[in-house]
């Protein structure tokens, strides 16, 4: 655990150094080591043998119930939400990575790749998370939209 400010800052400092890419491939391989080691470290292991028992349509509303939980490790003074729809959505205002920032394009690939191991681990591997709104595009909130 790091102080917020210390995470936008170092968001804001990747995306100035590196071109659009590399921040991405950067942003998302952390989303991937922060998968990792929730799963190793965070989950119990019964939970986690639990939820792969489980059909998605099952397993997803316990895994978001979870998120929503626990979410000042990962969202620091934001607020999350999760709305269900066709697809279930995971919503984040006040987004600490992008707060502050303008943008052509969603920033937000470590929180997208963070959710999209975990589903992918204990939902289903064929989950895949897509940021559909970004505040750094002027939204709300950035939304994560989880889709198998």
């Amino acid at each position: 655990m790091v102080p917020e400010a210390d995470v936008s800052d170092l968001y804001r400092t990747l995306r100035l150094r590196l071109d659009a890419a590399e921040a991405e491939a950067g942003a998302r391989l952390a989303g991937d080591k922060t998968a990792a080691y929730v799963l190793a470290n965070r989950i119990p292991r019964a939970a986690q043998m639990l939820l792969r028992l489980l059909p998605p349509r099952f397993a997803a509303p316990v895994l978001l119930s979870s998120i929503t939980k626990h979410t000042w490790t990962f969202a620091g003074s934001g607020t999350v939400s999760i709305v269900s729809a066709a697809a279930p959505r995971i919503a984040i205002e006040g987004c600490p990575i992008c707060r502050g920032s303008s943008a052509r394009a969603p920033l937000c690939g470590y929180y997208a790749a963070s959710f999209e191991g975990l589903f992918r681990e204990l939902v289903t591997a064929k989950a895949t998370v897509v940021e559909v709104a970004c505040q750094a595009l002027g939204g709300n909130g950035c939304v994560f939209e989880i889709r198998w």
